[in-house]
Formats: C-alpha cells, structure tokens, sequence
C-alpha cells in the first residue's frame, strides 16, 4: 500500500505541522546529494491504554547519537520532539504505526562539507503492517547470504543510523529478491556475519542463543536489545558478542531477524538450505511471542518501555 492509499495528513517539520503533500525539500538539499542525513524506525502498538511507542526514548537518544558524528545539531530538545512525535501520531488519528524521525543537512549551498547548511528535522508516521510479509511472523522467510559485504566501523560508523548508508542495505536487498528470496544476509568485511539489511541476526545452537556482537560492524539494535532482554528473563543463555561464520547458519538449529520494522521474524532458509526443521523453531516461537505479549501489554512488564501517546 502506498502512502496516497493511507489517511495521513499531516507530518511535523521543523517545528510546524504541515500538510502531508506540502512537506517537501529543495532539489539541492545537502542529504539528498550526500546521503546525510539521521533517522530511526519506531513503532508504536496499540494497547487498552490506546497507542503506545515502544522504546521511544532509547530511539531518541540513539537519534542523538548518531549527529555527532556527522557534527549535526539537532536544534529541539528530546521533549520537543517527543511532543511533536505525539501530537503527529493525534492529528493523524492513528494507532498502531511506524513513526519516523529524520534529520538532515538541507539547503543553503552544495559541496562536500555541509558547513553553511541548516540541519532540517521532520516526523513523520503511519500504518505500517508486517514488515517482510503477512505470513513471515509464523512460518519464516527465505534468505540468501548476500555478495555484497557490510562496511566496516573503521570505514563509516556503524553505530549510527545514517541515510547514505543504507545503499548498502538496498543493493544486498535487492539482489535476494532479485534471486527469488525475501530478505538478504550481509557478512562483514572478515567474512562473518553482520546483520541483514535492515534487521539484527540471532542464531540458535544447542539451546544456547547467539548475536553477532557491535565489534562485528552491526546497528546497535533496540528490538535485538529487547530480544536479549526478554531471552535472558526466559532463563536462556545469551552471547550478545559472538563470531558466527557463515558456515554456522546452515548447521543452525534455529535463526531469526529482528527489527523496529521486522519485529521478530524467523528465517527458514539460508541459501537454499533448510535451517532446523524448516519451521518456526521453539525457542524463536517463544520469544517472538514474549516480544508481542510485550509490546501489546498483556503483560505488565517492563512499562518504562511505552510513552502512551494519551496522557490517562
């Protein structure tokens, strides 16, 4: 569904509430010819409270931190923003939704260095459904092991959420679906395995759960923090620094992604090759059901996860 099929109206940039049709930028705006901008993927759930977002201030801060090092000033505080976030999320009538913060050089002059240009913010939100497919929470997705390598933290931070960076992810992206896959798996530049495009990895073993550690050129994910959170509450073993080469997906018992905008989706091949017994196993049924109690609020835990867009 595109966004002319969505009732949205209205999105929050640079501290006024604009028309959805009327936010535009300048054809010569900086992050549009050198990639720079910040952003984060937040979603917000439905409960009995109405919508909450979940997690929505370790996303602010990552947001923060992923200016500096790009020397960006974001010129709102973390309660204006928070504010704005809210009131986009009222005015659009919504519950459930994506929520989508972005900051960017934008438009004064053009040239590598964005010194003279203005730092522009905008939010945005919408419905945003199951992000890798209807059926992919419960029986899993297809994957290949991409040829395109992710790039290394001595290259570009990896731990900050940039626009420009996210070529890499398009291009690995698209060269799984281009091969009849649903998602991709980018090694790092060792030959290990980073993430997929747009989601953390986590790989089951003997019981035991394992994620490639932040060394390994990954996003610092806050569903995959949740994950390990949630895991370890459920008594399992966690290696959240691990060294997982690729041969090891394929003798996996279990794999599944997780993301903002994947949740927590199992994977059931890797390559062609079925990983486990081709299903959704166990271990990542249990979590991904934990995760949704979670986020849903049929469980009581961990509240200070949820800014309730009603004040009660």
């Amino acid at each position: 569904m595109g966004f002319d099929d969505m009732d949205v109206s209205t999105i929050w940039m640079n501290g006024e509430y604009v028309d959805w049709e009327d936010a535009q930028i300048h054809v010569l705006t900086h992050g549009l010819h050198y990639g720079t901008g910040i952003f984060e993927g937040v979603r917000a759930y439905e409960t009995d409270r109405g919508p909450a977002i979940f997690r929505w201030e370790e996303h602010l801060e990552r947001l923060y931190n992923s200016a500096k090092p790009y020397d960006m000033d974001i010129q709102y505080s973390p309660e204006e923003l928070t504010e704005a976030t809210l009131e986009v999320v009222r005015r659009n009538d919504l519950g459930g939704c994506y929520i989508r913060p972005i900051a960017y050089y934008g438009y004064d002059s053009l040239g590598v260095s964005p010194k003279d240009n203005p730092t522009d913010v905008a939010i945005a939100a919408w419905p945003w459904g199951t992000y890798l497919g209807e059926d992919a929470l419960e029986n899993g997705v297809d994957v290949m092991v991409s040829s395109w390598r992710k790039h290394a933290s001595s290259q570009i931070p990896t731990n900050a959420k940039t626009t420009g960076l996210y070529v890499n992810s398009l291009l690995a992206g698209e060269e799984a679906r281009r091969n009849g896959y649903v998602e991709a798996i980018v090694l790092n530049k060792e030959g290990n395995v980073a993430e997929g495009p747009g989601e953390n990895i986590f790989m089951v073993r003997d019981g035991k759960i394992y994620t490639p550690g932040l060394s390994q050129s990954i996003l610092d994910g806050i569903t995959r923090d949740t994950v390990i959170t949630l895991a370890r509450e459920h008594g399992y073993e966690v290696d959240d620094s691990a060294v997982i080469s690729r041969g090891e997906l394929h003798t996996a018992d279990e794999l599944f992604f997780t993301g903002s905008a994947a949740e927590v989706t199992p994977i059931r091949k890797v390559d062609n090759v079925v990983i486990g017994e081709g299903t959704r196993g166990p271990v990542t049924e249990e979590l991904q059901t934990a995760f949704f109690d979670l986020v849903e609020r049929k469980t009581d835990d961990h509240e200070e996860w949820f800014t309730y867009v009603e004040e009660q």
